[in-house]
Formats: structure tokens, sequence, C-alpha cells
């Protein structure tokens, strides 16, 4: 229903948008400037007229200089734009190969050169971390879900996954732990109630931080403040 009223309230802005998100797509050569720019138009118009409200909070956390991964928990398909909408750097996303063909998300993937991963393949999914970890190291900046799949238990969160850190680990890059709150009821709930969405961008872990440490005490040391994270911010107007 929300997915809806977002189109018919912005139903003359939707062709020109889509255009430039599939033009920018089409003509992607390694710059996800002009791409990242026009997903992040189609993001916010959609924010406005879906009913929704992104609260971001600790955006003063997030690295100045190019060459990080945000590792946030994942709550559903809004996740992604709740993230275009009030990151104040651009980035690149890995997303699991069942969403790749998604309306909108199809053409945000190749207009930002994002990738998708099969989780049920290792060597393919190893091709997906190194690619990141090169990218990262070149400057580009990545999204990457630690729990591999959403949650369907609000916002609590699912054990992360080790391996989602091997791409900083091989980086040396910058960590930004960022907790998501209540990104899953715009998709999810049958309504077009308003309702606000929490995104909580924490202090980055660097590599100095985590040098020593295994990837599954790294998955358990973001997770954890992620977790206090949406204990402090969960009820907080």
């Amino acid at each position: 229903m929300r997915i809806v009223l977002m189109i018919f309230r912005k139903f003359f802005l939707v062709p020109g948008h889509f255009y430039r998100l599939w033009k920018a797509g089409k003509n992607y050569n390694g710059d996800y400037g002009p791409g990242y720019k026009a997903a992040k138009a189609i993001a916010s118009q959609g924010i406005s007229a879906g009913n929704i409200t992104i609260e971001a909070h600790g955006t003063e956390n997030v690295p100045k200089e190019p060459g990080f991964i945000y590792y946030p928990n994942h709550q559903g398909m809004f996740d992604v734009l709740a993230f275009m909408d009030s990151s104040p750097q651009p980035f690149a996303f890995v997303i699991k190969k069942e969403a790749k063909d998604v309306i909108l998300l199809k053409q945000t993937i190749a207009a930002t050169g994002s990738l998708p991963m099969d989780r049920d393949d290792i060597r393919q999914s190893m091709q997906v971390i190194n690619q990141v970890a090169q990218e990262v190291k070149e400057g580009r900046n990545y999204l990457i879900f630690a729990e591999g799949h959403r949650s369907r238990e609000g916002n609590k969160l699912l054990d992360f996954k080790g391996g989602s850190f091997k791409a900083a680990q091989k980086a040396k890059c910058p960590i930004v732990p960022c907790a998501l709150i209540d990104s899953f009821v715009p998709f999810d709930e049958k309504s077009t109630r308003h309702v606000t969405v929490k995104v909580i961008y924490l202090k980055p872990m660097y590599y100095e931080e985590y040098q020593h440490m295994k990837s599954n005490e790294i998955a358990d040391e973001v997770k954890r403040r992620i977790e206090e994270a949406i204990k402090k911010y969960e009820h907080k107007k």
C-alpha cells in the first residue's frame, strides 16, 4: 500500500527519475557519482511521498575520507532507501542475488556498480568480497548487510556473519557500524500511517583497532555496538 502511495503522489516525476537512473546504469563506467545522485533523488522523493520520516543520528561519525564500509543490521527492502536518503557520503552496496531483478533496485545496482552476492556459492561470494576490498582500497564506499538475511523479528538482530568482514580486513579500511530502527515498518505493514525510521551512524572501527581480531570476533563486536545503539534510541523521542 505504501509503495502505491509513493508512486501515486509522485506519478508525474517517476518517468523522469527512472529514465535518469536507467541512463546512469547504461552509461556506467566505474564512476558511481551520477548513478548515486539519481538513486538518492528517487529515494528522497519516495520517502517524502510515503509518509516516512528518516531520523539520522551520528552522521558526524561518517569518515570524511572515502574508502570505508557501512555495516548495518538488515530489516528489509527499505534499508537501502534509508541510507540513500541519510548518508553524507555516496556508497555502493552488496545485496543478495535474489533481489537483483527487483524493479528500481535492478537499475540502482547497475547505476552504482553495486554487487549481487550468491551466498550459496562460496567461490562467487569470495569474488565479491575481493572485488569490494579492492574497490574500497581505491576510494569507494560500500554497504554490506552482515546478517546475510533480513531479520523478521522487528528490531532484534540475527547473528552477524564473520565472512562479511573479510572485505574490510583485506582493505584495512574503517568499519562503520550502523543501527536501523523500524526500517521494516514501511514495506512490511499493510498501512500508510506515518512512520519514523531511525538510522544511527556509530563511531568507526579503524584497522588499528581490529587488526588482531578474527572475523567472527569483529562480527560479534559490531553486533554488540548496534544492539546497544538500538536499546538507546529505540524509544527515544
